[in-house]
């Protein structure tokens, strides 16, 4: 058995080709050059690391929400007071 160590670089690009791209595992593994048992492995590892991965993207979606909210409330308000001052302008002018 070969003893290769692997750059934490080419495990992420071979997780992400299983997991983003759709490729098979065996196939990435023979592209590669490595174990299909050793992708399988880095596949685990990087699947029990998500959740605290996942808990970021999670809150960071809801600053985002939040945020776009109050975004959308503002406009709201700015688009009320532009229709009201139209109508005064529209009554005025006539």
């Amino acid at each position: 058995m070969s003893n290769a160590r692997y750059t934490a670089e080419f495990k992420a690009e071979a997780v992400k080709q299983v997991t983003e791209r759709g490729h098979g595992v065996v196939e990435v593994a023979k592209r590669l050059g490595i174990s299909d048992k050793s992708l399988y492995v880095w596949l685990k590892k990087s699947q029990q690391q998500s959740p605290s991965a996942a808990k970021d993207e999670v809150l960071a979606l809801k600053t985002e929400l939040s945020r776009m909210k109050a975004e959308l409330k503002r406009t709201t308000e700015e688009r009320d007071i532009l229709k009201k001052a139209a109508a005064y302008f529209a009554r005025v002018s006539e």
